[in-house]
């Protein structure tokens, strides 16, 4: 039986299939997850009014061994304490900032396996009290080479002190939340990967898009293997938030 990695889906004004708005997961993530030996599962984003029902994201998860929160758009900036909004941050939408915060939020809590993609790292380190600086240059449609920290969750996991990593990113962490800890930066010293030494369960962050290298990068592809071999040995978690 394939572990069930619960991916929330993204909302979409349009998709070329279909003759209404859509939610889509990336072709690519689901791809990685199931070559890894992962079931991908969807999740509709459902958060009225931009108000997320804790108990029902439990209910939701506890179905689910693991968690992967993907890219996207911005998290609206009074998440993170920001008074002023950047003309640069785009694509906000409360409905779906509320589920990807409280789904972090209950992963994390519980300790169920998650990999944390771009904006899902973004919103973990949000869920644990750190910040982002709204706008950044350099980072976006680049690959380019990141120091991987000795010792960390992440050299364990790719087996390497450097990674090239494809970015798509002109967001990044700033203050880091409680507990997390930086696993890689590039050479300006952008946090490129986090992780949560003392938090419960298997947890990684990454800034990069290693979806668009599973298919050749050995690094890339042990990501997602990591998160369904952890999601493969799953404890038993609580129901509630």
């Amino acid at each position: 039986m394939r572990p069930l990695i619960a991916l929330p889906a993204r909302f979409s004004a349009t998709a070329s299939a279909l003759r209404f708005r859509a939610e889509v997961v990336a072709r690519s993530l689901a791809e990685a997850v199931f070559e890894a030996g992962g079931e991908p599962v969807m999740l509709h984003p459902h958060a009225p009014r931009g108000v997320a029902d804790s108990i029902e994201i439990a209910e939701r998860l506890a179905r689910c061994d693991a968690l992967l929160l993907p890219g996207g758009g911005d998290l609206a900036p009074y998440r993170y304490g920001a008074a002023v909004t950047h003309d640069a941050v785009y694509d906000v939408d409360a409905e779906q900032d509320a589920f990807d915060l409280a789904l972090a939020a209950h992963a994390l809590n519980v300790g169920l396996p998650t990999l944390a993609i771009c904006r899902g790292m973004q919103v973990v380190n949000v869920v644990l009290g750190g910040t982002l600086r709204q706008d950044i240059r350099g980072h976006k449609h680049v690959v380019q080479l990141a120091a991987v920290k000795a010792g960390t969750l992440l050299e364990a996991t790719v087996g390497t002190d450097s990674i090239r990593v494809s970015c798509f990113h002109h967001q990044c962490l700033e203050r880091l939340g409680d507990g997390l800890v930086a696993g890689a930066r590039t050479c300006d010293g952008t946090i490129e990967s986090v992780e949560r030494p003392e938090g419960r369960g298997w947890f990684l962050g990454v800034q990069w898009h290693p979806e668009d290298t599973a298919q050749f990068d050995a690094a890339s592809k042990a990501l997602f293997r990591a998160l369904v071999a952890a999601a493969a040995i799953k404890p038993a978690v609580s129901r509630v938030g």
